[in-house]
């Protein structure tokens, strides 16, 4: 019984301390500083996708291309680390929530808290990426498309590989199509201190969520469906990374022009990061 107690306590004195490290003034600088590195990020992957689409493809647009375009500026890799650093961040925070609960009345739900998980897992390896990049190892530089299609060979060479990269593509258009969604609907607005902020920046942010938060859906399930066209073809080649999958756009029947849409899109959207980095509730 003793035993018992004494593990109960432990348990509750862990998860108080959890609570106290979510709610700390360090942690929540940590989310923000992540906001602002994923919005410079998408920024300049946009900014890079724009390039092509107005006759300058020698950069790759994804996020090596942006880490190879920071490198090459003064300070470029004091930028990087603290990009890493942001990134590192956003990783712990969303691992906080994950562990106690994110901020909200459903923040401790079950479906929330996995949600959660999902991202700490995503940033962690980002951030890993990128403090790798600071550290000297370019390995991270490699094109996206490439990346893309070496881990989708792997996979495939796996027992039932061509499956589980088809259900990772459907799983990656249906989190696309959530993304476009949510933004429509303004479900950001749950997250967002609305009340600090004048009428006018609420339109402006809105305008950034609603359109960046589209075109970065768009991404996603683009690239998405082009795993699934790998899996079903039983060719890993066919698989994209961010790079080629914003040059697909210039493919269609709109052209360049829907690339140059696209781009500017996410462009919106590493601003509509730097508003979250600002007014985000965390």
């Amino acid at each position: 019984m003793n035993t018992f107690s004494t593990a109960r306590r432990s348990r509750r004195s862990a998860r108080r301390s959890a609570r106290q490290a979510k709610n700390s003034t360090a942690m929540k600088g940590a989310a923000r500083w992540g906001f602002a590195a994923r919005g410079l990020i998408y920024l300049l992957v946009g900014v890079l996708a724009l390039q092509i689409a107005f006759g300058d493809s020698g950069e790759q647009a994804d996020r090596g291309g942006a880490l190879q375009a920071i490198a090459q500026r003064p300070l470029g890799s004091a930028v990087i680390w603290a990009l890493g650093i942001g990134l590192a961040g956003m990783a712990l925070w969303r691992l906080s929530e994950a562990v106690v609960g994110a901020t909200g009345k459903d923040g401790r739900k079950t479906s929330k808290r996995l949600q959660s998980a999902a991202r700490f897992v995503l940033y962690a390896v980002i951030a890993a990426s990128v403090l790798a990049y600071a550290a000297g190892d370019r390995s991270g530089s490699q094109s996206s498309d490439k990346q893309s299609q070496d881990v989708t060979a792997r996979v495939m060479e796996m027992p039932a590989g061509p499956w589980l990269v088809g259900l990772v593509g459907a799983g990656l258009v249906g989190a696309g199509l959530w993304i476009g969604l949510r933004a429509v609907q303004r479900k950001y607005h749950e997250h967002l201190r609305v009340s600090g902020m004048s009428r006018r920046t609420r339109k402006v942010v809105d305008v950034l969520g609603v359109v960046g938060g589209v075109c970065r859906g768009a991404v996603f399930a683009v690239a998405g469906g082009f795993l699934v066209k790998a899996a079903f073809s039983f060719d890993p080649d066919k698989a994209k990374g961010v790079d080629d999958t914003l040059r697909t756009f210039a493919e269609t029947p709109a052209g360049l022009w829907l690339l140059a849409a696209v781009a500017a899109g996410l462009v919106l959207f590493g601003l509509f990061s730097f508003a979250m980095a600002r007014w985000r509730k965390v």
